[in-house]
């Protein structure tokens, strides 16, 4: 039988989480919560919530990163027993069902790493976020291709992600260094690259907030997601990492990803709020990202 730990990184929730945990303890054998640094109330509440589920919960102390704190936790599922691996996000709610739905994409042939959701954005002009592999780049699938049991993707946003741990001991851990932003990404083309398949299923639905605002520009059906200065940063220095990583990454999936970066830092650079700062960390994202930095923003020069 199989065994599902789910590991939830929380980090500042706006929110109260108890909800998410209550149906994570419902659907999963174990329910561990990775603090990255909520101070004060915030984990005050984050340890009530916990109790109220029956989950544990392991506070880091201070910002480790989306990919380290992903890592304790998958660490502490393994000495739980863990067969399979549930990562999920503060701003997330399984619908009911979901793990086990899951759980049914392991039985599909071949080798599968990982086994996703259908992820659907909780506001106006939200998103499907699942993205299947183009000639040049990960694209968002149609509705005609979600239509189905089973789907190929080109890699799997963390969040819902359920992880077979075998794979895990093959593929390796999260990618640390990138702390935030294409960590799923880079941790699937590795997947991908030893082998593995990674898996969409439909009918496994996740409410799910990426947290940040979003524009509808001229001539696009998809919103444009706008991120905070910092997230500018980690987005502009991670592109150029993983661009970098000839090996690891297709040619033409390169090319489109510079382009990409070259939009999204235009973009960005231009937005009054914040403005300068952004500009500024964008610079230096791309700076760094050229360099080979990589880790946390302030353990920087």
């Amino acid at each position: 039988m199989p065994v599902v730990v789910a590991v939830v990184v929380t980090f500042n929730p706006d929110h109260d989480i108890a909800g998410l945990l209550r149906v994570l303890d419902e659907q999963c054998d174990h329910v561990l919560v990775v603090d990255n640094g909520t101070p004060g109330d915030g984990l005050s509440r984050i340890k009530r919530a916990a109790v109220e589920a029956h989950a544990e919960l392991l506070a880091l102390g201070h910002n480790r990163g989306i990919a380290a704190a992903q890592n304790v936790g998958i660490a502490h599922a393994r000495d739980l027993g863990a067969s399979h691996i549930l990562l999920s996000d503060h701003d997330s709610l399984p619908a009911p069902g979901m793990v086990d739905r899951l759980l049914s994409g392991f039985d599909s042939a071949g080798r599968v790493a990982a086994v996703g959701p259908l992820p659907e954005e909780d506001r106006e002009g939200g998103d499907q976020l699942v993205y299947v592999s183009r000639r040049w780049k990960p694209g968002r699938a149609t509705p005609a291709e979600l239509d189905t049991d089973r789907l190929e993707a080109a890699f799997l946003i963390a969040s819902g992600c359920l992880v077979s741990v075998d794979a895990l001991n093959t593929v390796g851990p999260m990618d640390e260094s990138l702390f935030i932003d294409h960590v799923d990404l880079e941790w699937g083309l590795r997947a991908r690259q030893a082998g593995f398949r990674l898996l969409v299923v439909p009918d496994a639905k996740l409410h799910h907030s990426l947290g940040d605002d979003v524009v509808m520009l001229p001539g696009r059906s998809q919103p444009v997601h706008v991120h905070g200065p910092t997230r500018n940063y980690y987005l502009a220095r991670n592109t150029i990492a993983l661009v970098r990583r000839h090996a690891l990454m297709p040619w033409r999936w390169r090319v489109r990803y510079v382009y990409w970066l070259v939009k999204y830092v235009a973009f960005n650079a231009m937005l009054p709020d914040r403005g300068k700062e952004r500009r500024r960390l964008l610079r230096r994202g791309i700076r760094d990202g050229l360099c080979g930095r990589s880790g946390p923003l302030d353990d920087q020069a």
